[in-house]
């Protein structure tokens, strides 16, 4: 059974990398920028309370659909689509510029973009930041995949930017909207997200780290949002780290190492 990508598709080139999985966090805490995506994602399914499970099985449906056949990608996104049909509400309280009892759906098509933007630029942004730039045109084919992720679940055409120009342009506007406002919830979210994941004692060093990457590669005003430190000394140390990654450590890999398992399976 045929795939819906193929291993020189941008969308595989860049998810086959471990270091990719590094822009998890960093998407939970964008998606939850946004109040009305919150309420629909987060506080109405449960997620607030598991938000690394949520953040599991997201990237478990994305493995299939990148690297699994094409009538599992359908399944896995048809459930999903399924979940979503059922998640509606209204807001509680005001959040920001949103009034109480703005109407929110999982299957809005404004919701369903902005989260699958925020899955989009922070897999871009680890790409490149931890393993090589790409040209304009990568960039595009990388969008180009996602829209066919878009489609599967729900998004049309015409509901998504439909180049990666447009896609910058739409990732800028909403960098500067007033839609954006991190409330208590949120803020305990990146809380439970950044500082207190559930790793053992071992891990924490490791913890540490990732800790610092998540922060460091938020948007400026998303980690003011959230009341998250950061300073000149820890931007030099993270741009150095990313420079040893890109430079020396990840092409010195083994595959075995450095790809994921479906990929190297793919």
């Amino acid at each position: 059974m045929a795939s819906l990508f193929f291993d020189d598709s941008m969308l595989r080139r860049v998810h086959r990398e471990q270091v990719v999985a590094l822009s998890g966090p960093r998407a939970l805490l964008l998606q939850a920028t946004h109040p009305v995506a919150f309420a629909g994602f987060f506080a109405h399914t449960g997620a607030l309370d598991e938000p690394y499970e949520r953040l599991a099985r997201t990237a478990q449906v994305l493995d299939t659909i990148g690297f699994g056949e094409a009538d599992a990608a359908e399944r896995a996104t048809r459930i999903v689509r399924a979940m979503h049909h059922r998640v509606s509400g209204e807001l509680a309280e005001p959040i920001g510029r949103f009034p109480a009892g703005t109407p929110y759906r999982a299957d809005d098509p404004v919701l369903l973009l902005w989260i699958l933007a925020t899955l989009v630029d922070s897999a871009l942004v680890v790409y490149q930041r931890y393993v090589r730039s790409l040209s304009h045109a990568e960039r595009d084919a990388y969008w180009q995949d996602y829209r066919v992720i878009g489609r599967l679940f729900g998004l049309a055409d015409d509901e998504m930017p439909a180049t990666i120009d447009d896609f910058d342009a739409y990732w800028s506007g909403m960098m500067r909207s007033d839609d954006l406002y991190v409330g208590p919830e949120a803020r305990a979210l990146a809380v439970q997200i950044v500082l207190h994941p559930p790793v053992p004692l071992l891990a924490r060093p490791l913890l540490e780290l990732a800790n610092q990457i998540t922060t460091g590669l938020l948007p400026g005003r998303v980690r003011r949002m959230y009341g998250l430190r950061w300073d000149p000394l820890r931007a030099l140390a993270l741009r150095g780290g990313a420079e040893y990654a890109k430079r020396v450590l990840v092409p010195l890999l083994p595959e075995r190492v450095r790809l994921v398992p479906s990929a190297r399976a793919a």
